[in-house]
């Protein structure tokens, strides 16, 4: 009898975890922020991001959202520069992870992340924040390392 019920407990513990909140749905949209990018060529890139900053919003990101619009995002404050190591579990839209340095210039970009995913992606090196766009936008309009993100987050406007 007690064999039964560790068994029964052990079976009902993935549907447990799967139920609770924003595990196995998306997240209500955060607050939203103005954010643009000044590229190197001199054009701003405006889009409009929802501010992860707590830990359980930046866990739950942008999974099992069916698209992401080219002009939205995430942005994900991780308060002061560290590693960022992002990956793609039950996100179901592939984005482009872009990794922004504390004084607001873009690290490194990974683009058209793998729906999905337990591979990690990372900043390979200090960031201040990440920036999830939909995939293919760094790309189309020609985002790339060291242009500059205008965000109070990194003490300028948009």
């Amino acid at each position: 009898m007690l064999r039964r019920a560790m068994l029964a407990a052990l079976l009902a513990a993935p549907a447990i975890a799967l139920a609770q909140p924003g595990v196995d749905q998306p997240q209500a949209r955060l607050p939203t922020e103005p954010l643009v990018i000044l590229t190197r060529d001199g054009r701003r890139l405006t889009f409009t991001v929802e501010m992860a900053i707590r830990p359980e919003q930046q866990m739950i990101g942008l999974m099992f959202r069916p698209e992401v619009k080219d002009d939205e995002g995430m942005l994900f404050d991780w308060g002061s520069p560290r590693e960022s190591s992002m990956w793609m579990r039950n996100t179901i839209s592939s984005l482009d992870m872009v990794f922004i340095a504390e004084d607001g210039r873009i690290h490194r970009i990974a683009e058209r992340t793998v729906p999905q995913s337990l591979a990690t992606v990372s900043s390979h090196g200090p960031v201040r924040a990440t920036l999830e766009l939909a995939a293919g936008v760094t790309e189309r309009m020609n985002i790339r390392v060291g242009d500059r993100v205008l965000h109070p987050l990194f003490g300028t406007g948009p």
